[in-house]
């Protein structure tokens, strides 16, 4: 059998051809591609998608993030015109011609693609497409597939995703997740296989009580970095208002015990400390670490913590008990290597 020779380009080519910008349709946040927003159901994903939907077509930042202002085409495909209209009478007072609303569509395999494709020739400013839900652009019928879960997930994902490749545009699919809770990792949680997440460019999760306005965006994909967004959905304005953003290094930071930062404190204030970890917390007037696992955490976040604030860090085992030995140096000192350690 004959086959297509595979295209391929040397590194150095590459390295020194031009290539044209990512485009972000939300700086920072939506990039072009396939993106996934997955949460459970009735917490404000579709409020949230219709006010995305009327910033990218005014142009006006989502939040603090800047917009790239085009058509937008908002397939909300489980409500009716009636109830987006309603929605539309909260959200906003002028709702921009940009944005096209249907509330029907073709699903993937069946007629979608060409669907969107026609669309995106019709009008070709456009760099948006929302499309609420995924659920209502498959066929439940052949959801698994003769290749099991995982490929007809990947096939779909990827089936949207094409579309976006081929267009330069973003296309945000609306999901929902599973009951199944998964403390390690919330995009786990995505109802499906691990295919829908693998095939996206970018997942976003949308975690919120029904009990609570609070909730949280978790962010991560590709082209963006991971980050967490503190959100408040208004029952008044039916608008999701951003509270706070962490991005990797905010998050990684408090992750940081906060034993280590006390000991920053302390040892700046006395400058120099020598003996054991049990002495060591004692002083330090510590409740919430042990002593056997103190060094383990001094050695981990050493050249994160305390070498920044210019502190020296040994340790030496002395018969039954290893001494620690802390000192504040500041930057004059001659004496670095006459400790007893």
């Amino acid at each position: 059998m004959q086959v297509e020779k595979l295209k391929t380009i040397d590194a150095d080519t590459l390295l020194s051809t031009p290539m044209r910008k990512t485009l972000f349709v939300v700086n920072g946040l939506i990039p072009q591609g396939l993106s996934v927003l997955s949460g459970s159901s009735k917490i404000g994903k579709s409020w949230l998608m219709l006010w995305l939907g009327t910033q990218v077509a005014r142009g006006q930042p989502v939040w603090e993030f800047e917009t790239h202002k085009s058509d937008v085409l908002y397939l909300c495909l489980e409500d009716t015109y009636a109830r987006i209209q309603s929605r539309l009478y909260q959200i906003t007072d002028e709702a921009p011609p940009e944005l096209r609303i249907a509330t029907t569509s073709f699903q993937i395999g069946t007629g979608l693609e060409q669907q969107i494709e026609q669309y995106l020739s019709d009008f070709p400013k456009t760099k948006l497409v929302i499309i609420d839900t995924f659920q209502k652009v498959r066929d439940s019928k052949s959801t698994g597939g003769k290749n099991g879960m995982y490929a007809g997930d990947y096939d779909d994902v990827s089936a949207l995703k094409n579309i976006s490749d081929k267009y330069g545009i973003a296309v945000v699919v609306v999901h929902h997740v599973r009951k199944l809770k998964d403390v390690s990792d919330p995009f786990n949680e995505v109802s499906g296989s691990t295919g829908i997440t693998g095939a996206a460019d970018t997942n976003f999760v949308l975690k919120r009580s029904r009990a609570n306005e609070t909730g949280t965006l978790l962010a991560t994909g590709r082209d963006i970095a991971y980050q967490e967004l503190t959100l408040k959905f208004d029952n008044r304005s039916h608008l999701w208002e951003l509270v706070e953003r962490k991005d990797m290094e905010e998050i990684h930071r408090e992750e940081i015990p906060k034993f280590v930062f006390r000991l920053v404190d302390f040892i700046s204030e006395h400058k120099e400390w020598q003996g054991t970890a049990t002495e060591l917390i004692t002083q330090v007037n510590e409740t919430e670490v042990t002593p056997n696992v103190v060094t383990k955490m001094l050695a981990r976040f050493s050249s994160e913590v305390l070498q920044p604030q210019c502190i020296e860090y040994k340790t030496k085992r002395t018969g039954t008990s290893r001494l620690i030995y802390l000192k504040k140096n500041d930057g004059n000192d001659g004496d670095d290597n006459k400790s007893a350690i």
